[in-house]
């Protein structure tokens, strides 16, 4: 059975590990501004996913992840030293997608509201087809069946 807190927190330490690392001890000229958003860990405690952001463009971004899988052994090392396990777990080193994710869904939310702003301006000064108010009230129901029962006499 895996403890899964125990992950969690060596998941978290790896993060803080990893960061400090790369902040204080790497110094690759191709490594840019790279943020260490998320680490998961492996029930076994064997392997290591770091998620991490990289401000620039694609470019920037392929540059640091080569200075990042050459650094990986520095890293590992350095996690292994500072969090005392038996087995130092492998790291492997993930672009995160929230960023772009984000960015999509301020686009899609961005357009939504154009067009809603265009069926706004559109409807503006218009009436409903049935009225203002196209339900029946229950005081007109009753009128209704009042009527229907005298026609039904005669």
């Amino acid at each position: 059975m895996t403890d899964t807190a125990r992950a969690r927190k060596l998941a978290d330490r790896i993060r803080v590990v990893v960061a400090e690392t790369l902040q204080r001890r790497i110094k690759d000229p191709r490594l840019g501004y790279v943020t260490i958003t998320d680490t998961r860990v492996t029930g076994d405690l064997r392997e290591a996913t770091v998620f991490y952001t990289v401000y620039g463009d694609d470019e920037e971004r392929a540059a640091s992840a080569a200075a990042l899988e050459s650094a990986k052994g520095v890293l590992r090392s350095e996690v292994g030293r500072q969090t005392g396990v038996r087995f130092t777990p492998t790291l492997a080193f993930v672009l995160d997608a929230v960023p772009d994710n984000a960015r999509t869904i301020d686009d899609l939310l961005a357009k939504a509201k154009a067009a809603d702003e265009q069926v706004r301006e559109t409807s503006a000064g218009k009436d409903y087809a049935a009225g203002a108010d196209p339900y029946r009230k229950p005081a007109e129901d009753d009128e209704a069946e009042a009527g229907g029962d005298a026609s039904d006499d005669a």
